[in-house]
């Protein structure tokens, strides 16, 4: 990639990156090496498909390290935003490979427009018992003592709750896991928003709305998806994976 930034906007999310699926790994790293024109990248959630701490040494993460640090160092600005499965990433990973944390919500500017950031799974508010699991591993209480235990405990610990994540999901309805439509309305008019981009469930698609559009990012299994932002004009696209 050559050296300089360009005028377009990526956002992507729900790679769910790990030891197992090395298609995904390759596919984003293709992905980064053909943004020749990116002036700014947005990882909004689910990179990995789980974190167990900064202090990771699995291969997978140099790897990804090694990638990010590269796309950014050529000039792109890069941000990542906290998923469901990775949202122990902390300060020390993010300076490691030159990117900048987000709070979910985040409000940026885009060529003038105000845009509205998220992950996305706060706004499924049918999804009540994930809800609840949400509220407490987001404490500093509960960060603290999980990042505290040692680093393998912490892996058994991730695969624990993956399981616990793929038995739940799979006896709830398919409405519960999708957005709520008054949430995503009220949230919108709460930071003044007319766009919202967010990820998490799974089901790429662009909604008009009352309060404007809903952009929503896909996963990455057998094909990849992003989001290409220039000049007041968004195209979500897709690509095979190998």
């Amino acid at each position: 990639m050559p050296e300089g930034v360009g005028n377009a906007t990526y956002f992507i999310s729900d790679l769910h990156l790990a030891p197992e699926r090395p298609g995904v790994t390759a596919a984003l790293n293709d992905f980064l090496e053909q943004r020749r024109d990116a002036r700014a990248l947005y990882i909004l959630g689910d990179l990995f498909e789980y974190w167990v701490g900064d202090d990771d040494d699995a291969p997978i993460v140099g790897e990804v390290a090694h990638m990010l640090q590269h796309f950014s160092l050529d000039g792109p600005e890069l941000y990542l935003m906290h998923g469901n499965r990775d949202f122990l990433i902390g300060e020390r990973f993010a300076t490691r490979v030159g990117a900048t944390l987000l709070d979910d919500p985040t409000v940026i500017d885009l060529d003038g427009q105000s845009v509205l950031l998220m992950h996305g799974d706060s706004l499924c508010t049918r999804d009540t018992e994930y809800l609840a699991f949400r509220a407490v591993a987001r404490s500093k209480e509960w960060q603290e003592d999980a990042l505290a235990r040692p680093l393998e405990e912490r892996r058994g610990l991730a695969q624990h709750l993956r399981q616990m994540s793929r038995d739940a999901g799979s006896r709830k309805a398919d409405d519960i896991m999708d957005v709520t439509g008054s949430e995503v309305v009220a949230t919108m008019e709460a930071h003044d928003c007319h766009t919202l981009i967010h990820g998490h469930t799974h089901r790429p698609a662009h909604h008009e709305i009352s309060t404007g559009e809903r952009w929503v990012l896909g996963d990455w299994d057998t094909t990849g998806w992003y989001l290409r932002a220039a000049e007041g004009r968004f195209e979500l696209k897709e690509f095979d994976i190998n």
